[in-house]
């Protein structure tokens, strides 16, 4: 059995193409995706700013086989952040990823010594 690691995957993208009840639905539902919103999850965790309305981001939880590596975790997010904008209803343009794996990150901790 392959390894599996878990990343964390942002992908970016810019609005495009939007229908006026699309950008209606987006300005009213701006609240609840700011800041705070902001999580990763499998299922993912869409924010943007309602002014303007330009930019947007998706924060995923994505579990793969290490031997894929980075490259492939960065596909599957995009991927299932097409599948769930598409669903939506929203046009978008130009997703790009950027992934962290939480297996191989260094954590500094502050020595002891150093209080």
């Amino acid at each position: 059995m392959s390894e599996q690691h878990t990343y964390r995957v942002i992908v970016r993208g810019t609005w495009e193409g939007l229908t006026e009840e699309a950008r209606a639905r987006l300005l009213a539902e701006a609240a609840d995706h700011g800041m705070a919103s902001m999580r990763f999850t499998e299922e993912g965790s869409l924010s943007y700013e309602a002014s303007p309305l330009k930019h947007f981001s998706m924060r995923y939880v994505v579990v793969s086989d290490a031997a894929d590596g980075e490259e492939m975790a960065g596909a599957l997010a995009e991927d299932r952040a097409e599948t769930a904008l598409r669903a939506l209803g929203y046009g978008f343009r130009d997703l790009r990823s950027t992934v962290t794996d939480l297996d191989t990150m260094k954590i500094n901790r502050k020595s002891r010594s150093r209080r």
